[in-house]
């Protein structure tokens, strides 16, 4: 609650007075979250001036909602630890996990850059301390604020503070309703601000408005089978600058990839972080029986929820896991847990067969203990589940990230269907699609948005400096 305040307060803080009129600058800046942060920051930093643009009162957008963590390879913290990870490791599991539908080019600089936009965002004051296991991983790389905090409220904290000491202008309630081209060029945006329209003539610009998932229209219109699931997206992504894009001849990838998140709470739309499974919770269905190794990618253990009894499981973990996490403190507290003193009280309180728990646990405990899950192979096993009071969360998947979206090179210019480059335009972030192929990997959008956000940034200013 205290980081999402902090977002708030950073967004009033650079919500100054300005009016209807028709400005210009260097580089404008379309979107408040993580990659259009990262944007703004980095093309400040290289000299140019920047305005950004916020539709919400509140930066953030979907970074707000990301929890586990960055997924970065062979960073210092992970050197310091002892962890061997490196970039092609890094880059295999990515697209493993994506079923090589990825963009190789794309996904080979989001792992080579990984290491060092931790230290960039590290020297602008990320919390970024702790590194662990999350699903589709081959090497713990998954790096999180101390304590196990909710990674983008303190990324966007952090960017935030930053962007108002570099002395950026940020407009917030600033809706972009129209890129404007001139001949090839895209050379500014239209703004509607409290039901005033104006212009922003800009010799770059770089779009970070998000993905679709909020958009249950428009999720159903690429993805049919997904028609009616709820959303753990923000309410502000809605596609719009997807649409944008193609209006001015920007090519779109991948649309109809759209990935659900197995752990979401069942009925609602609150997103249960992956870290949870990382400390080592299991999932078990309503005979109480594991179904899947719980780290395995997103894809797959959803589609392995649905098919058990009533299309749901429940997330299930101990007193030693909540400790090492403090996510889950705040998920007790919004009554999304469900707590007993042994595993058959909780059994019970849940609705699931005690006997069939109980003997799930007791194998799971002994597979922890020689090293080996025999039954799906799952690699990490980082403690057993002995300590009480025992905890379970009803669980079920729903639309997380889209991973479709404009075409865009490493440089993060946007491009048209016959792979020309739009001079002028960049774009960033969910709104682009290639990176995360027919499946996102945990932590790796945090990642795309802060690479391909500080890229698009100092590219813009680049572009902007070269330009008459």
């Amino acid at each position: 609650m205290r980081k999402k305040l902090m977002c708030l307060l950073a967004a009033m803080t650079f919500a100054a007075s300005y009016g209807a009129e028709n400005i210009t600058t260097d580089v404008v800046v379309v979107g408040g979250g993580g990659a259009g942060l990262s944007a703004a920051i980095a093309a400040k930093e290289k000299g140019a001036n920047v305005v950004l643009v916020e539709k919400m009162l509140m930066l953030g957008g979907n970074t707000n909602y990301a929890t586990a963590g960055i997924n970065a390879a062979n960073t210092k913290l992970q050197k310091k630890l002892g962890i061997e990870d490196n970039a092609e490791l890094f880059y295999n599991d990515t697209m493993k996990g994506g079923k090589n539908v990825n963009n190789p080019e794309l996904v080979k600089k989001l792992t080579t850059d990984s290491a060092n936009i931790i230290d960039w965002l590290t020297e602008r004051g990320a919390d970024l301390s702790e590194v662990v296991f999350t699903g589709g991983q081959s090497a713990k790389r998954t790096h999180r604020p101390a304590g196990g905090q909710a990674v983008g409220p303190v990324i966007v904290d952090a960017l935030a503070e930053t962007a108002e000491k570099d002395g950026i202008d940020v407009r917030t309630e600033s809706e972009v309703t129209k890129l404007i081209k001139t001949g090839d060029k895209v050379t500014g945006v239209e703004v509607k601000h409290k039901g005033e329209t104006y212009n922003i003539t800009a010799k770059a610009v770089v779009m970070a408005t998000g993905g679709f998932g909020a958009n249950a229209k428009m999720v159903a219109e690429y993805k049919p089978s997904l028609e009616g699931f709820g959303s753990t997206n923000s309410p502000a992504i809605t596609g719009e600058g997807i649409k944008m894009v193609k209006a001015v001849g920007g090519d779109l990838v991948d649309m109809t990839e759209i990935q659900t998140h197995p752990t979401v709470v069942h009925k609602k739309t609150a997103m249960i972080t992956e870290a949870v499974r990382g400390e080592g919770a299991i999932l078990v269905n309503r005979e109480g029986k594991r179904f899947v190794s719980e780290l395995e990618t997103r894809d797959v253990v959803s589609k392995a929820e649905l098919e058990q009894t009533g299309k749901s499981a429940f997330l299930v973990f101990d007193q030693e896991v909540r400790e090492k996490l403090g996510a889950i403190n705040g998920y007790v507290r919004k009554g999304f847990t469900v707590e007993g003193a042994t595993v058959e009280e909780l059994a019970g309180k849940i609705g699931v067969d005690a006997k069939g728990l109980v003997d799930t646990m007791a194998k799971y405990n002994g597979y922890v203990k020689a090293g080996e899950d025999k039954d799906f192979g799952k690699t990490a096993l980082p403690r057993e589940l002995v300590k009480a009071p025992f905890y379970a969360i009803e669980v079920s998947p729903a639309v997380h990230h889209t991973m479709g979206g404009v075409r865009i090179n490493t440089n993060a210019e946007v491009l048209t269907a016959d792979g020309k480059v739009i001079p002028g335009l960049f774009a960033a972030g969910e709104i682009t699609g290639g990176v995360h192929g027919a499946n996102r990997i945990g932590g790796n959008a945090v990642t795309d948005i802060t690479v391909y956000g500080k890229t698009a940034g100092e590219n813009a200013a680049d572009f902007a400096k070269s330009s008459k």
